[in-house]
């Protein structure tokens, strides 16, 4: 990365950006404003850090703040849901020069398309070409896929399609075994990360909240993903998938520090 770069991410950003990029296993110097290292960059990130709903069950409130979320992500060297962790990760990718808007997600929930605000993703320009990143989905794509209606697009973790949805939405699925399956609207307006203040509230404390019905972490691995729950220790393995049940706290705890190097908040 070019070093004038570096002093303009140092002033824009209380991130310490070298930390951060150390935290996803990344060199800076491997990096340019590129699809390229665009790639990188979320692959990375997806490997390094989980996907996790732990403070939810640890009494630990979860605030809509980039500050906040630099301190539990990088130092604390834990995971976080989507809007700790793409609010995070869009401020990593402005600081090293990368054009990218924050958007509002609407879930499937297998019936319906959730509220807005439902989740949070990030939209990056590149040229004439515009990319959905997305490292707090949990089980999604490796790598960014491109804003382009109806092409099949090809990724270690399936085949997607983003498609027109109706009032000039967009729609992302992902092929599987029933067919197209969606995975989540959205739309291109661009929106600040303290509008998902009062859903990540609702993510957090609502008994209708699916992130408050049991403990999760999950993370992609170079040959698959692995994924602990209170119930069940799933590894997928170059396609193969084991399951083993977890049948106390203590040993979700010991899965938690030995699998992932997360202990719990005491």
């Amino acid at each position: 990365m070019r070093q004038h770069k570096r002093s303009g991410m140092e002033s824009r950003s209380k991130l310490n950006i070298v930390r951060y990029l150390k935290r996803i296993g990344v060199d800076e110097g491997e990096l340019n404003i590129d699809a390229q290292s665009l790639c990188l960059l979320q692959k990375a990130h997806l490997l390094n850090v989980p996907f996790e709903n732990l403070d939810i069950h640890w009494k630990q409130p979860i605030v809509v703040d980039t500050g906040r979320s630099y301190k539990k992500i990088v130092e604390g060297k834990r995971g976080g849901f989507c809007y700790e962790l793409n609010g995070l990760f869009n401020e990593l990718l402005r600081c090293i020069g990368f054009r990218t808007r924050i958007v509002s997600a609407r879930v499937y929930n297998g019936v319906d398309f959730g509220p807005e605000f439902d989740h949070a993703a990030i939209i990056a320009t590149i040229g004439e070409l515009e990319y959905l990143v997305d490292v707090g989905f949990g089980d999604f794509s490796a790598e960014p896929l491109r804003i382009v209606p109806d092409i099949e697009q090809h990724d270690r973790e399936g085949v997607f399609v983003i498609r027109r949805g109706d009032f000039g939405t967009l729609e992302v699925l992902k092929n599987s075994d029933e067919g197209w399956r969606p995975q989540y609207s959205f739309t291109m307006l661009a929106r600040d990360l303290s509008e998902f203040a009062e859903m990540c509230d609702f993510q957090q404390y609502s008994p209708d909240s699916h992130f408050k019905k049991g403990r999760m972490c999950s993370i992609l691995t170079e040959t698959g993903r692995k994924t602990v729950t209170d119930s069940k220790f799933l590894i997928t393995e170059n396609g193969a998938r084991t399951e083993s049940a977890v049948n106390s706290s203590e040993e979700f705890d010991r899965l938690l520090n030995d699998e992932f190097g997360i202990r719990q908040i005491q």
